[in-house]
């Protein structure tokens, strides 16, 4: 029997970079259906769970603007990468007969819902899990502040941000040998180490709002479950 969840309400942040693996761009199926898998084994807990996911896999719109393009244009490019991912992660998820539902910051009705606050609180009284895409609908915003926007919104108990390593680090240790792991965290230190955890806009709404942050590895697709379940995993921000 599965145990329950330790929370009612969740927003997972899921990079894009998450869904192409090791090939670095695009969509790795073999990647998605373990995510997808890992997210329908928390719902059995009876979590309900929001997601916010980026687009950094197909377009990274800060990156286009730094090359010489409009900064509103390459960010508005960059939402709509976040439609492409949601779509591929609510076809995963449905395949594991995940109830889903997409929501969109930027009305497209041919493919997902315009985002209504109510409506997605109501889907997620269903146990539908609610993709959030297109970020915040506006531009110099990122998908983290989106993710920090759409926590609140929902009133969602905890961020929990699946990353490429197992917590927060005082540098990269991607790339440092003697990288020191943090256990927890206050909003303050983020900010003031500036730690590379979520931009500062996401980090200080999340202060203002106390909303705790849990990141956590995302390579083992049963940390999700594990962490829902309130396992130690990763480093908590509060």
């Amino acid at each position: 029997m599965t145990k329950r969840s330790s929370f009612g309400r969740i927003l997972l942040k899921l990079s894009g970079e998450a869904l192409a693996g090791d090939q670095g761009f695009g969509i790795n199926n073999n990647v998605i259906k373990e995510i997808a898998k890992g997210v329908g084994a928390a719902v059995e807990t009876g979590v309900e769970i929001g997601i916010v996911i980026g687009g950094g896999n197909i377009f990274r719109g800060v990156a286009a603007s730094a090359n010489g393009m409009d900064r509103a244009s390459s960010d508005y490019m960059g939402m709509l990468a976040t439609c492409i991912n949601a779509l591929a992660l609510q076809d995963a998820l449905e395949k594991e007969n995940v109830y889903t539902r997409v929501q969109s910051a930027i009305e497209m009705a041919e493919i997902a819902e315009p985002y209504i606050r109510r409506r997605a609180i109501r889907h997620l009284e269903k146990k539908r899990v609610v993709i959030f895409a297109a970020g915040t609908g506006n531009p110099y915003f990122t998908t983290d502040t989106a993710a920090a926007l759409r926590a609140m919104e929902i009133d969602a108990e905890v961020i929990m941000k699946a990353t490429r390593v197992d917590g927060v680090y005082d540098k990269d240790p991607l790339k440092h040998n003697d990288a020191v792991k943090f256990d927890e965290l206050s909003y303050i230190d983020v900010l003031n180490r500036r730690l590379n955890v979520m931009d500062s806009t996401a980090i200080s709404l999340c202060m203002d709002n106390k909303m705790p942050i849990l990141c956590f590895n995302l390579k083992d697709p049963v940390n999700i479950l594990r962490a829902v379940q309130g396992e130690k995993i990763g480093t908590l921000i509060q």
